[in-house]
């Protein structure tokens, strides 16, 4: 470790969270070892002091969370009293909905969206909005108008994005669980900048995210995420209690590694021609050697994706843009004004104009992925990549205030294996691994079968076991 690099900032002590995850905190409540007061009061005390340093809440509920907090927790529901935060593009009545733009007005939300509805229902009590990127586009979180959010693993580096104010909470203690969704890796890639689990789920498992009802390639998957396993398999399970798409095979409650010998698909590099760095590439090499070990058999392979994914996917990306300009007013605001869009939106507005007669061939392609994956898929459990291209970066290396053309060739150089998933709508994970020398984890990704979530928590529930995650406490690496 460097002793030069800022220290990790957490705020777990010795109070009614402690260092619990969201399985053995709902337990506690259950048992009345303590009160849903008591727990939303010290995640409020805690989110209090993160916020000066961190800058991960958009908004706060905490008087209204409070207020709420023992009618919450003596319903049956799995997670009853235990505290999260919604992230600021999904609507809780009475919360302003951002999407991390000052484009959009700060009005109070006047319903609580369908998947708020999903997750909340499972007993989890909303303590505000996280912090999120504009739209989500970028991956990292830092407005242009703004503070950044930070890394609580090491304060002078990026988060990640989408779900960056999330994945900073979880990972600090200040939450033990947080929504999170994902367009092009918004839950893996924050995920793996705080050293988290985070399962993007198959498409349609999950009650569809509105922002996706319109999209002609529904790229969107909503979750959470947390610092254990068995919390994300907690979560899927009981989300599917509320939700269930017969389309799919049931996940069900996964509560450890499987017995089943699984044939894993390695891929150290991207197709767009950019190599994964020396950190990372060991972090996945090492993983791939503790697989074997446990007895899967790995097979190196050429991700199955075509050539042409990167610039089909980034123009997908730049419609994303023109659409939130055109359409903001009846999509996001009445009084939304796109003349306060920061530099990366305008950017990517702008490149796919350009190129806007590619579009159809692009869009055909990106919803053929899905069947092309499959196919693919058939002599293999799961593909395991690294989740990005290199180690996160400093604050300001993403920055929306770096010129476009800088700014989107290092977008494509670090986040190219996450949107794979995406377009495909595979099942993913993205799990730690490793820390460098900066204090940062390094993670891995999973991707399986379509509906096959239950392979990525096995594959989890046995890393973890065998190994266990770093902590940003004790940083026992």
């Amino acid at each position: 470790m460097d002793r030069n690099q800022p220290a990790p900032f957490h705020c777990f002590r010795d109070d009614a969270l402690g260092t619990s995850d969201a399985t053995d905190l709902a337990a506690k409540i259950r048992r009345g070892e303590v009160s849903a007061v008591e727990v939303a009061a010290a995640a409020i005390e805690r989110s209090r002091l993160a916020q000066p340093t961190l800058n991960a809440v958009a908004s706060d509920n905490y008087d209204q969370a409070l207020a709420q907090a023992t009618k919450v927790a003596s319903s049956q529901a799995p997670f009853a009293g235990v505290p999260t935060f919604i992230k600021d593009n999904t609507d809780i009545k009475g919360l302003p909905t951002s999407h991390g733009s000052v484009a959009v007005p700060r009005q109070p939300a006047t319903k609580t969206s369908p998947f708020a509805k999903q997750m909340l229902a499972q007993g989890y009590l909303c303590l505000g909005k996280s912090s999120m990127p504009e739209f989500g586009f970028n991956a990292t979180t830092e407005p242009a108008h703004g503070a950044p959010t930070r890394n609580p693993w090491n304060p002078a580096y990026s988060c990640g994005a989408s779900s960056g104010g999330a994945a900073a909470m979880v990972a600090a203690g200040v939450v033990p669980v947080a929504h999170a969704n994902d367009g092009g890796g918004s839950i893996r890639i924050p995920a793996a900048c705080c050293g988290l689990i985070g399962l993007k789920p198959t498409r349609g498992r999950v009650v569809i995210h509105e922002a996706a009802r319109t999209l002609p390639v529904d790229i969107v998957s909503d979750g959470v995420v947390t610092r254990s396993v068995r919390d994300s398999a907690g979560f899927i399970a009981h989300a599917e209690q509320y939700f269930y798409n017969h389309k799919l095979p049931k996940v069900g409650h996964v509560h450890g590694p499987g017995e089943k010998q699984l044939r894993i698909g390695l891929a150290l590099d991207s197709i767009n021609g950019h190599s994964t760095d020396e950190e990372t590439r060991r972090t996945v090499e090492q993983t791939a050697r503790l697989l074997e070990k446990l007895g899967h058999i790995i097979e190196p392979i050429d991700l199955p994706v075509a050539k042409s994914f990167p610039n089909d996917f980034a123009l997908y990306w730049g419609m994303l843009a023109l659409g939130v300009k055109l359409q903001g007013r009846k999509l996001l605001h009445p009084d939304f004004d796109k003349k306060k869009v920061d530099a990366l939106t305008n950017g990517l507005d702008n490149m796919v104009r350009k190129q806007i007669w590619r579009l159809p061939a692009a869009i055909w392609r990106l919803k053929r992925s899905w069947h092309d994956y499959a196919r693919d898929m058939t002599d293999y459990d799961a593909i395991l990549t690294p989740v990005l291209a290199h180690t996160t970066p400093l604050l300001g290396h993403l920055s929306p205030t770096v010129p476009f053309d800088t700014l989107f060739e290092r977008l494509m150089q670090y986040a190219n294996f996450t949107p794979f998933a995406n377009a495909t709508g595979a099942p993913a994970i993205s799990i730690p691994m490793g820390v460098t020398e900066n204090n940062l984890p390094v993670s891995v990704q999973f991707m399986a079968k379509h509906g096959d979530e239950r392979t990525l928590l096995e594959i989890s529930y046995a890393l973890e076991a065998d190994r266990g995650w770093p902590s940003i406490t004790y940083l026992n690496y």
